[in-house]
């Protein structure tokens, strides 16, 4: 048995559904699931990976694609989890729009910040003078999740924030009506302020925001 019908094969005997409906119910009814919640689910994938472990590295953009084609939510993570772990300093430069597409298929919160932070946000520390032509592009995309994902993909960066790009992100969308947007540019900024607080809090007092992005940004800053 191949990698994707063991996994297949593991995660549809887990299935619950009464937890399906509960977590149907919990993302807006937007997607089906199988019922299987992230412990299970995870350790279903980490097992079904350790025997299968040449066949994930060698197809992991394969792979991903098909279990992106199914419709239950958990294959969506699984994909986005092998992508993350097995591409990881290993990523192409052309995987760019592959990226984005993990970004805007299937889209919404659960997916977009796991990619932006660990899948995006790896592939442009990995390719460093990209960055800006890249931000751009999702920046003025007409896609929200792509926005959202040029302002969050700094997540975890820490010192090495590229605080220019933040800033310009934040104010680029600061009229946005999207509550994604404006809850994206309060977290981006809140994560940086743990490394710059001083920073934050001058750019927040100088910036028109959002309400939302303001109060979320400034949480435990002032």
């Amino acid at each position: 048995m191949d990698f994707i019908s063991q996994l297949k094969h593991r995660l549809q005997a887990q299935s619950n559904d009464e937890f399906a409906l509960q977590m149907h119910e919990y993302m807006k009814r937007g997607f089906h699931f199988l019922g299987v919640k992230a412990p299970d689910r995870k350790q279903i994938l980490k097992e079904t990976i350790n025997e299968h472990k040449e066949e994930v590295s060698k197809n992991a953009r394969s792979i991903a694609e098909s279990l992106y084609a199914l419709t239950e939510r958990e294959y969506h993570y699984c994909a986005m989890e092998i992508i993350a772990k097995f591409l990881k300093k290993k990523y192409k430069e052309e995987d760019f729009d592959f990226i984005c597409a993990l970004i805007y298929t299937h889209s919404h919160w659960d997916t977009v910040d796991f990619v932006a932070k660990h899948v995006l946000g790896s592939y442009l520390q990995q390719f460093w003078e990209q960055r800006r032509a890249c931000v751009d592009k999702l920046s003025k995309s007409d896609n929200m999740w792509l926005n959202r994902s040029a302002i969050l993909f700094q997540l975890g960066y820490k010192t090495r924030t590229d605080e220019a790009i933040l800033f310009e992100q934040c104010i680029a969308h600061s009229d946005s009506k999207e509550f994604f947007i404006q809850k994206a540019i309060g977290w981006a900024l809140r994560e940086y302020g743990k490394t710059n607080p001083d920073a934050v809090i001058e750019f927040v007092n100088n910036t028109e925001l959002k309400a939302l992005s303001t109060r979320e940004a400034l949480k435990r800053l002032q």
